[in-house]
C-alpha cells in the first residue's frame, strides 16, 4: 500500500482534521475479509487523485478511540473528512467504480 498512509489515534486531529484538502479515512481490521479487498481499490484511487485528495487507513483494534469518536460500529467504513468535519460515510466494500462515483465530488471539486 504504497499510497495510503496509517493513522492513529494521536495524529488524527493534526492529521485529518486540520488538513487543507478532503481525507478520505479507511476504518479497517487485519481480520476484516471485505476491508482487504477494498485496500488496494484505495490505494489505487490514492495513487491516482493524490493532487485532490489524501488517502488514510485506521486499524480499529490498534486506534480504538477514534473510531468510537465517530461512530464507527462496521468495517469498513470509509469517511471522508472536509473543514474538519464528516461530509461523506461510506459503510461496506464497493468496486472501484462505485468509490470513485461516490468520492467524485471530492475528486473533481
Amino acid at each position: 500500500m504504497a499510497n495510503t498512509q496509517p493513522v492513529t489515534d494521536a495524529e488524527f486531529a493534526e492529521t485529518v482534521l486540520a488538513s487543507d484538502k478532503p481525507v478520505v479515512v479507511d476504518f479497517w481490521a487485519e481480520w476484516c475479509g471485505p476491508c482487504r479487498q477494498v485496500g488496494p481499490i484505495l490505494d489505487e484511487i490514492a495513487g491516482e487523485h493524490s493532487d485532490a485528495i489524501t488517502v488514510l487507513k485506521m486499524n480499529v483494534d490498534e486506534n480504538p478511540q477514534t473510531p468510537a469518536q465517530y461512530r464507527v460500529t462496521g468495517i469498513p467504513t470509509i469517511n471522508v473528512y472536509s473543514g474538519g468535519e464528516v461530509v461523506k460515510s461510506i459503510v461496506g466494500a464497493k468496486p472501484k467504480a462505485a468509490l470513485l462515483s461516490d468520492l467524485g465530488e471530492f475528486i473533481n471539486a
